[in-house]
């Protein structure tokens, strides 16, 4: 019992000094979030219940409006923005208000899933007192709220006026619609006018956030060789055949680009035989051929990631040289196309994971360090890092993201609130 008093009082002590380092206004902003923290789960778990994968377009749409609703409420100018019908993808959910206090913020986040709406798991669903199960509950829809429940807080404590925050949340950051000029053009023009952008995709932990993303681009390995009676293989008129020179190329990436920091270039798809099809929506290949019968084509589908955009078209250039380099009676040809660009490690960014630092501090939650950027996928919030300062990795926690098992950490979720209202608050006022 005398050791339980004990640390009840030091637990007490070290409250007291987190409190002394936040202004009297910071401490009525917590105070807000912890009355409102029921609320907030409430409705996470409504928008979690709600599918959006993101070819549900009714469904992504459907997330949208619950948070349009929200926005408006806290005196946001909303608009929903539908994407070109042959896009194939729902729209964007944006909000905006205007003012001339202190940093214009850019804030993102998405609305779509990875959960179509035939995928088994669906609903929301308490594991135990602190972890859900939950369908996008961790990417990112936890992230969305989070970002809303900082914004009430100030609003309800009055501190929003004459304020520019932009916010955009995209409906296809899963799997993005073509052209990226249309479907990131509302992201990119919100930049254009703010100073800083702050982006709430999964939280790697109270201790890290994110100053740097990899970008995504894809790849198309083609392969031809001469079909012909298999017994006729490697001989001067048949040559090696189509499978072993997608074999070759794909072993000399391997041997050539494996070891580069922060360079991966993942073979997602590979198909060879007679004949080849593949439906570019679903990814589902058709292929025949017997094993008596030389292979005529190969298809290999993959993705490149990269640090910078000088990493990733030195890699283009090297890969061309690997896939011109070909066995005897084949032919190769390798395609790229772009998707999401790097976010590079800038001063800029580092200045603003100090601000988070800061706050983390004040509010006894910890230090907060860079997250390595190689553990990380590519985020809506690098088609925006030309233009402003980036600060990424501010949602909730949890884990499985794209799994049979994602779950969402209810038990950090008013604290990590917290920390996102106080430094929008701060940033706010500088």
């Amino acid at each position: 019992m005398k050791n339980l008093l004990i640390l009840s009082l030091l637990l007490l002590f070290a409250l007291n000094l987190s409190a002394q380092k936040l202004s009297p206004t910071e401490q009525k902003i917590v105070a807000t979030v912890e009355q409102n923290s029921q609320s907030a789960i409430n409705f996470l778990e409504k928008v979690v219940n709600i599918n959006s994968g993101t070819l549900n377009l009714p469904g992504v749409k459907n997330v949208g409006m619950e948070f349009k609703s929200e926005f408006e409420n806290i005196g946001l100018k909303t608009e929903w923005v539908d994407m070109p019908a042959e896009m194939n993808r729902a729209g964007h959910l944006v909000a905006e208000r205007s003012g001339n206090k202190g940093k214009k913020l850019l804030l993102i986040g998405h609305l779509d899933t990875v959960f179509e709406a035939d995928h088994p798991l669906q609903k929301f669903k308490m594991l135990n007192d602190s972890i859900a199960e939950a369908p996008g509950g961790n990417d990112m829809k936890g992230g969305d709220v989070i970002l809303l429940y900082a914004l009430k807080a100030l609003h309800e404590n009055g501190l929003l006026d004459n304020s520019q925050i932009n916010i955009v949340f995209t409906g296809d950051e899963e799997s993005s619609g073509k052209p990226l000029s249309i479907s990131r053009k509302h992201l990119i023009d919100a930049a254009k006018k703010s100073d800083i952008a702050l982006n709430f995709e999964t939280s790697t932990g109270f201790d890290y956030a994110t100053v740097a993303r990899r970008g995504a681009s894809g790849w198309q390995l083609e392969t031809t060789g001469k079909r012909a009676h298999s017994s006729g293989i490697f001989n001067d008129r048949v040559g090696a055949g189509a499978v072993f020179e997608q074999a070759r190329i794909l072993h000399e990436f391997y041997q050539q680009l494996s070891n580069e920091e922060y360079l991966t270039f993942n073979p997602g798809l590979a198909v060879g035989g007679s004949e080849i099809s593949i439906d570019e929506k679903t990814g589902v290949a058709t292929v025949s051929g017997k094993s008596n019968v030389v292979a005529e084509k190969t298809i290999v589908k993959g993705g490149l990631r990269f640090i910078s955009e000088e990493q990733k078209e030195n890699a283009r250039n090297k890969m061309r040289e690997i896939v011109a380099n070909n066995l005897p009676q084949t032919s190769a040809t390798i395609s790229f196309t772009d998707s999401y660009p790097a976010m590079g490690p800038t001063e800029g960014n580092y200045k603003l994971l100090e601000k988070l630092n800061t706050v983390s501090l004040d509010l006894g939650q910890g230090s907060v360090k860079a997250y390595d950027p190689g553990k990380r996928g590519a985020a809506d919030i690098s088609f925006v890092a030309d233009y402003v300062d980036c600060l990424d990795g501010l949602g909730a926690m949890g884990s499985g993201a794209h799994t049979n098992y994602e779950t969402v950490n209810i038990a950090t979720f008013e604290a990590l609130t917290k920390r996102t209202a106080v430094l929008i608050y701060r940033l706010l006022n500088e």
